[in-house]
This record gives C-alpha cells, sequence and structure tokens, in this order.
C-alpha cells in the first residue's frame, strides 16, 4: 500500500504545500515528499524557508 501524501503550512503566512500537487510553478512535479524538495526551496507566497513549514492535516 502506498504511502499517503502529506501537507506542510508555512508558519510564516499560511501557505500549504501539498506533496500530491506539488509546485509546478517552482519546478517541484505534483508527487514530490517533503524530505525531496530542495533544502533552497523557499515558500511562493512569502520566501519562508522549509524549516518554517510544518505537518498538518487537512
Amino acid at each position: 500500500m502506498a504511502t499517503p501524501f502529506n501537507c506542510y503550512l508555512c508558519v510564516i503566512c499560511g501557505f500549504i504545500y501539498e506533496e500530491e500537487k506539488g509546485c509546478p510553478e517552482d519546478g517541484i512535479a505534483p508527487g514530490t515528499r517533503w524530505e525531496d524538495v530542495p533544502p533552497n526551496w523557499a515558500c511562493p507566497e512569502c520566501g519562508a524557508r522549509k524549516d518554517d513549514f510544518e505537518l498538518i492535516q487537512i
């Protein structure tokens, strides 16, 4: 059974990164797991770092 996709919330602005959707406009393909998002990626809404995101359930 496949591992379900997770969502991560930017604690600065509220942007939600959904692994299932990715962030194609930033070159992150749909289905990209959070641990595979590049460490230098920044929130597309406010520029926050990956460290400023928390795992959430939606």
